[in-house]
């Protein structure tokens, strides 16, 4: 085991309490990786999710810089060293990989990799994903004793990737649940509200001819009627404010809403935030409205690889919210009609709403930037 201050025993414990103590995927992914990277001593690690077309859901990567990733450019597909490990269930340990005769497909802007240790991450019989470390710092490259260390991580990081797995299914779970019990309680309230208004309507109609005076009185009871039926919709909307955003606060619903369309979609979304800090409750709601629209829209029509949501806090305290696609982008001086079916219209005033700003920046072939920013308080 490598030596220095995160050598033995601790470092191992504590590498795997980290593991257990995340209940987001992609942080169990995250923590996984650096545990891996930093107990083996190694340059680089990473672990690949695989998804059902050949390539990965979700690949986290260690000792790459965001510049280096940004030109590396798209996720792997599975194929030699990593395909091995995913389909053949077995490690890997190679003292240089480029000799390997399944070396192959390696981007040009790829680090330059020799000596290799890869894990499979195992429940059961399912893969969940590779784990793999590469350029051991040593001149005796990885050993025996790294292969073991590797593989109790790998045993334990099945456990907190089950986990967590089940932790967002069962919180999605939730969140269906009580939209769908909001939605029952909103058809029923206001469905009785707008019939007794369409009923006392029909009544005044007809007797405005032959009696004004009653007339008038069922054309006050609509107008209380109408009032009731408002508040119950505004009643409603307000419960209707996601359950998650209540519990954990804007950034932490937003990264987890990220995170599931990451796995659900081929494009690759990503989440990152600089400084901000709480908001007025109206400014989180119409924050996370927005984004989520945006993404819709960003997922659906602009046929796109990747999406990246950003949150960065202002010199006064406010936040902005950025949602980029690499797309196909269009002209925003043509689509005023279809801005209101992408839902320009709406984010614009969920942002005049709460005292912001939204603006559009597309160009066709150049993708579409989505960025509202608010005030705070």
């Amino acid at each position: 085991m490598p030596g220095g201050p995160r050598s033995g025993l601790a470092a191992v414990s504590t590498a795997l309490l980290a593991m257990s103590r995340r209940l987001e995927v992609r942080d169990v992914l995250r923590t996984i990786v650096v545990s891996a990277r930093e107990l083996l001593d190694a340059e680089y690690a990473a672990l690949g999710v695989p998804d059902d077309h050949g390539g990965f859901a979700q690949f986290v990567v260690d000792g790459i810089s965001a510049e280096q990733w940004r030109r590396i450019g798209p996720l792997p597909r599975q194929h030699g060293i990593l395909a091995a490990m995913l389909h053949e269930g077995g490690p890997e340990r190679l003292a240089d990989v480029r000799e390997d005769p399944r070396f192959e497909g390696w981007p040009a802007a790829h680090p330059e990799m020799s000596d290799f240790l890869g894990m499979p991450v195992r429940d059961g019989e399912e893969t969940l994903g590779a784990l793999f470390l590469a350029n051991k710092r040593g001149p005796h490259g990885f050993t025996d004793e790294d292969q073991e260390l590797l593989s109790l991580l790998a045993q334990h990081a099945a456990i907190a990737l089950t986990n967590a797995r089940l932790y967002e299914r069962s919180r999605e779970l939730t969140i269906a649940e009580e939209r769908s019990r909001l939605a029952h309680e909103l058809h029923d309230a206001v469905s009785q509200k707008l019939f007794s208004l369409r009923l006392t309507a029909q009544a005044a109609a007809a007797l405005v001819d032959r009696d004004p005076a009653r007339a008038k009185d069922e054309l006050q009871q609509v107008a209380a009627l109408a009032a009731e039926a408002a508040d119950e919709l505004r009643a409603a909307v307000t419960e209707l404010r996601p359950a998650a955003l209540d519990e954990d606060g804007l950034i932490a619903t937003l990264r987890t809403h990220v995170h599931v369309l990451d796995r659900a979609h081929a494009a690759h979304v990503t989440f990152a935030c600089d400084g901000v800090r709480a908001l007025p409750a109206t400014q989180e709601e119409a924050v996370l409205r927005v984004a989520q629209e945006a993404l819709h829209n960003a997922l659906r029509h602009s046929e796109g690889d990747r999406v990246e949501v950003t949150l960065t806090r202002t010199p006064a305290g406010g936040a902005v919210l950025k949602v980029v696609d690499s797309g196909k982008g269009f002209d925003p001086r043509t689509v005023r009609r279809a801005g209101r079916h992408l839902g320009l219209v709406s984010m614009r005033d969920r942002a005049s709403g709460v005292g912001g700003r939204l603006t559009v920046h597309s160009e066709p072939g150049q993708g579409t930037t989505i960025e509202m920013e608010v005030p705070g308080g």
